[in-house]
């Protein structure tokens, strides 16, 4: 959307103010732990843009709170599984020998807009050691959500997502849909049916400051019944529960404050019941 569409398609500027007040109006509250997943075009024309998200987010949950994005980094991979685009084959040897090691403050994000992209790069938030798939967290309980984050099997049980649901917190929804929400990955990793497979991949770390290719072990992850997924998840908890889930608007975007734990638990319920199914 361009900026002209956007500003065409808002009726009034979103500010500071107006996004704390939507958010609390929608549930947010000072001290929760909020894992934010965004559009910032879904929000029509915010005065400030990216950072006045940013800020909003973390007024509305003040620094007793802690707000986690992910910041994930998919380009570095193993480019023999790369296919938009892929590469040539005689590519990849040099690719694996000089691709730029993942450093938390140098390498970008990949694919998770602009709100991400501004959040990591703010002082006080500390971004998790995985080169593909880390997430960025500010506040009260930064450390315990980033740390010791495994390159193997990142987005299980000792990923972010992992602490999240060990710290009973939230995912916000904001403009976007159930198949941008990662915590339904973790849901992945703990159910079983039939085909779940790992597979193997690669990235360049530092190891002691020394870059290294690496290859580690992860679940063969599939979002394509995510969105299934959420509308089962939210037929279940109506009507309306507003200790599992709550809808609303922020600024113009639907937004969607889901208990975390509750998602994950129901996400893996549904995987076991009909994944590899012939329904399915």
């Amino acid at each position: 959307m361009s900026e002209h569409d956007t500003v065409s398609a808002a009726s009034t500027p979103a500010t500071v103010a107006s996004l704390i007040a939507d958010l609390q109006a929608l549930g947010v509250t000072r001290g929760m732990t909020l894992l934010v997943h965004s559009s910032l075009s879904a929000l029509g024309w915010v005065c400030g843009g990216a950072p006045a998200v940013v800020l909003a987010l973390e007024r509305a949950i003040s620094t007793a709170g802690t707000l986690v994005m992910p910041t994930q980094s998919g380009d570095l991979s193993d480019p023999a599984n790369w296919q938009n685009p892929p590469v040539p084959d005689a590519w990849w040897d040099t690719i694996r020998q000089t691709m730029p090691a993942y450093d938390p403050d140098l390498t970008p994000t990949r694919g998770m807009g602009k709100i991400p992209a501004c959040f990591r790069k703010q002082r006080g938030v500390v971004r998790s050691a995985h080169p593909q798939v880390s997430f960025a967290a500010w506040g009260a309980r930064r450390d315990v959500i980033t740390a010791d984050h495994q390159f193997a099997h990142g987005l299980g049980e000792t990923s972010p997502l992992a602490r999240m649901y060990d710290l009973d917190g939230w995912v916000l929804l904001l403009g976007v849909g159930y198949d941008s929400n990662t915590s339904l990955h973790l849901a992945e990793y703990r159910a079983d049916w039939p085909g779940k497979r790992t597979i193997t991949e690669g990235a360049p770390v530092l190891v002691d400051g020394v870059r290294q290719w690496i290859t580690f072990e992860n679940v063969d992850i599939d979002d394509s019944d995510f969105v299934t997924i959420g509308a089962a998840f939210e037929q279940a908890a109506e009507p309306d529960n507003r200790d599992t889930l709550r809808l609303g608007k922020v600024a113009c975007a639907a937004a969607r404050l889901i208990r975390q734990r509750a998602l994950v638990d129901f996400g893996a319920a549904w995987m076991a019941g009909h994944r590899g199914s012939p329904a399915s």
